[in-house]
């Protein structure tokens, strides 16, 4: 009787804890990804005119109104020298930033979006009056990274 109780006795035990962990099942929800629009407005102005840079930031389909951060890093081709400009929030998850530029040339932005943990960082170029020289794409993205200071991203 003994033997019988030490076989049956952890059978039913399983049996019962299976019954009940399939009736607690969760349904995991799809992951959701940031999601960030760049636009330019004009994207081919004169000098001295004003440009609007504006980034729409999305997290699935929410719009995010409390980013960790967003930066917009302009500069215009083959300079060392790169302006960052923090931008707040301007309504309907869209972060905005009016700018004019005296110099013509071939300009390229990137814009830095940190929020619900992840970092997104969509790069455009614009030009302003006559274009310049563009930068030459170089054959590795690490020395991309390198070179711009974005090898933490």
């Amino acid at each position: 009787m003994k033997k019988l109780l030490n076989i049956w006795l952890p059978l039913m035990l399983m049996v019962t804890l299976a019954a009940c962990s399939n009736g607690n099942q969760t349904t995991e929800e799809e992951p959701q990804f940031l999601d960030v629009e760049l636009s330019i407005n004009p994207e081919k102005a004169e000098a001295n005119e004003p440009v609007v840079f504006e980034a729409k930031v999305t997290y699935g389909e929410e719009e995010v109104t409390d980013a960790d951060e967003v930066k917009f890093e302009i500069w215009r081709a083959n300079a060392t020298e790169h302006e960052k400009v923090l931008v707040e929030h301007a309504g309907h998850g869209i972060y905005r930033l009016k700018k004019t530029f005296e110099e013509e040339g071939t300009y390229y932005i990137y814009s830095h979006v940190t929020a619900r943990r992840m970092h997104n960082m969509p790069k455009k170029e614009f030009v302003i009056g006559q274009p310049s020289a563009p930068e030459k794409e170089s054959g590795s993205q690490e020395e991309d990274m390198d070179d711009n200071d974005h090898g933490s991203h």
